[in-house]
């Protein structure tokens, strides 16, 4: 590395940090270290730490809540950025009308709406991540997405430049954006509609008994793992394959929905990886559908 890490270290103490454990990040529990850890005070310690690194060829990974994030067990090379409860915001702008900042969790932002009156994001409850993350994967849920609720976006990208991107100007599809892999979101807009209280919470809690019913909870995994196909869910094609009971070590996969992949004790990144692997192997061989991944890997291998 072509950097003095200990003047970094100095320049931007506490916020960052030399080969930090990311298994500590990760829903999974899994992981290996990153070169360069930084975790901003504000977004002009941010600016001032890209402008910093920017000279150097370094590969830049942006961590969220970590819910569907996969890291692999030689860690990452290169810059790992995660945006923590600094960023973390709610102000309300109109009554339909929210500002988030990029590392704000999803729940917090919909109890937030219900709060206020705000319908429409009631979806945000059951989606296990911040909504930074959530709007670059378009997360969604029983019927809703963020494509939905998002107005506009403010970003800095690599190089420290800011700017906002309106919703018109972001291709959405299923599960993914056109969003630049270089842009950090600092914050975004969402609108809602007004609603009473008592419809939007009823709403909420028959959405959260839905996910609790089908899905597991208190276990170390990472969300969905493939994205659903056209014609099947994910689940459906693994359990039609044959591939609901596979296990690689404490690599397993969840009894109660078999798109849910688990570290069960002691599993390893590289696992959970070789499962992964195995089961859209069997899924393509018995159905003839590649199975997409929907959890992000990121690391290196070796």
């Amino acid at each position: 590395m072509n950097l003095n890490t200990d003047l970094l270290q100095k320049k931007f103490g506490k916020n960052l940090i030399i080969k930090e454990d990311l298994s500590k990040y990760s829903w999974f529990n899994l992981g290996g270290a990153a070169d360069i850890f930084f975790r901003p005070e504000n977004k002009d310690q941010l600016k001032k730490f890209l402008n910093e690194i920017k000279k150097h060829d370094f590969k830049m990974h942006i961590l969220g809540a970590g819910s569907n994030t996969l890291i692999r067990d030689a860690g990452v090379k290169g810059v790992v950025i995660k945006l923590g409860s600094k960023f973390s915001s709610i102000e309300l702008l109109e009554k339909d009308t929210i500002e988030v900042g990029g590392s704000t969790l999803d729940k917090r932002i919909s109890d937030f709406a219900k709060n206020n009156n705000i319908s429409g994001m009631e979806f945000l409850s059951c989606i296990p991540g911040s909504i930074g993350g959530s709007i670059i994967m378009n997360s969604g849920c029983y019927g809703s997405d963020i494509s939905k609720i998002l107005l506009s976006i403010k970003i800095i990208d690599d190089k420290g430049e800011e700017k906002e991107i309106k919703k018109d100007e972001i291709k959405f599809f299923y599960r993914g954006t056109n969003i630049s892999k270089n842009y950090i979101i600092l914050s975004a807009v969402l609108k809602g509609t007004t609603s009473s209280k008592q419809l939007i919470e009823k709403k909420q809690e028959e959405l959260i008994e839905r996910k609790k019913e089908s899905q597991p909870s208190q276990i170390k995994t990472g969300g969905s793992t493939f994205k659903n196909s056209n014609d099947k869910k994910a689940w459906m094609l693994i359990k039609e394959s044959g591939c609901d009971k596979l296990y690689i070590g404490d690599a397993k996969i969840s009894d109660k929905h078999c798109n849910f992949f688990v570290n069960d004790g002691k599993a390893k990144t590289a696992d959970i990886e070789k499962l992964i692997n195995k089961v859209k192997k069997e899924v393509q061989n018995k159905t003839g559908v590649d199975l997409e991944l929907e959890i992000k890997i990121i690391g290196d291998e070796k």
